[in-house]
């Protein structure tokens, strides 16, 4: 039976306990298993850096929200992003990333992975003919964000599919931002989809972690290895966590949605406010490619102040209700400085972030009480 979203979110990987009854998967805090016999694991349940109970139960949900065969949980973003490279990818590799990417990605790239014998370029992924020009013989992966981290660029994800594929490279999709319930990148041809879980799938600013999933068991396998192999996988607890958050994912993204939709008008006619970033507008570049592959437009807004890096600033500081903090994604709003904070690692590179720029997350709070905070923030 064909389940809705919003019911895979609350069961699947989560049939009542079959010992207890409990409707809520436990919390397996074991590291070891007893055997029956020398190699006669319980359904493969041998050390919990390979497998564990809650989160294989988390992996199930992700893969079934996502619509995809395998799910892996990782103790980070971070830590799921550097297992997928040196799964797909090896020393003289070649991958292409976006040209306004997430500042934690850009720094493994050129300071970890480039020290590894893997190269990389930037690209304008919102412009197909910018990433063909990119790829090169040796290109294995396109990396791509969309919408991306700070300035909501969009992705055609089936035309780099397409483009990806003819030239025998995999396309992976960072879907962070958008989150599966409101974007599945797999059924638009991504071959990999990534999440940093910590934002709006854990959804309340107090768990860390990462995911994987992909639509095809030979990456699958390779990926299952090299998990096992690296050893960064999500804790029992943390994958807990992640897995109740999951849960209300789909009323939370409504919500962050109609509260971002609110503010985005808002700033977009604030005379301090030279620019609004924002996908569901539709004076944004990337409104017609958004509206075609996602079902709404997000909770992150970001905007550029038209008096320049102190004003924007100013603002970061004045504000009350959004609380100047990195991360975003959880049911409280957030407001932040990239240029100085989540992306002070590109500074001086060709992916700088403006310094007018200010980034929010746009919580759950009621929204009048969001704007009265902007308003007096950049009076």
């Amino acid at each position: 039976m064909n389940q809705s979203f919003e019911t895979l979110a609350i069961h699947a990987g989560q049939e009542p306990d079959p010992r207890t009854g409990a409707v809520i998967p436990p919390i397996y805090a074991t590291s070891t298993y007893a055997q029956d016999g020398v190699g006669g694991t319980r359904e493969g349940y041998e050390y919990s850096r390979t497998k564990n109970p809650t989160r294989a139960a988390l992996e199930d949900c992700l893969a079934a929200l996502e619509g995809g065969r395998r799910g892996f949980a990782f103790a980070s973003g971070m830590a799921a992003e550097d297992t997928l490279l040196r799964t797909l990818c090896q020393p003289g590799d070649h991958v292409v990333i976006p040209d306004d990417a997430y500042g934690g990605t850009f720094r493994l790239f050129s300071k970890v992975a480039a020290r590894w014998g893997l190269s990389w370029t930037a690209a304008k992924l919102s412009d197909v003919d910018s990433v063909r020009a990119a790829l090169t013989d040796s290109t294995k992966l396109v990396w791509c964000e969309t919408p991306t981290n700070p300035l909501l660029s969009i992705a055609d994800i089936t035309a780099l599919a397409g483009l990806t594929h003819e030239h025998g490279a995999k396309l992976v999709v960072d879907n962070t931002f958008a989150s599966p319930y409101l974007q599945r990148p797999l059924q638009l041809g991504a071959d990999v989809v990534v999440h940093s879980t910590t934002k709006y799938l854990g959804g309340h600013s107090d768990v860390v972690g990462g995911a994987l999933v992909v639509d095809d068991d030979e990456t699958a396998e390779a990926i299952a290895f090299h998990s096992n192999s690296m050893g960064a996988v999500a804790g029992p607890f943390d994958a807990w966590l992640t897995l109740r958050g999951a849960k209300t994912l789909a009323v939370r993204m409504d919500r962050h949605c109609d509260n971002a939709e609110r503010v985005a008008a808002f700033l977009a006619n604030h005379d301090a406010v030279a620019s609004v970033l924002y996908p569901g507008l539709e004076t944004h570049p990337g409104h017609e490619t958004a509206a075609k592959q996602m079902r709404r437009y997000g909770g992150m807004v970001s905007f550029r102040l038209a008096a320049g890096t102190d004003a924007a600033v100013r603002v970061c500081d004045r504000a009350k209700l959004f609380t100047l903090a990195e991360s975003l994604g959880g049911v409280e709003s957030l407001i932040e400085h990239p240029g100085r904070m989540t992306h002070a690692s590109a500074a001086g590179s060709p992916l700088e972030v403006p310094n007018d720029l200010v980034r929010l997350s746009v919580g759950i709070e009621n929204v009048d009480d969001l704007l009265a905070d902007l308003d007096q923030a950049l009076a």
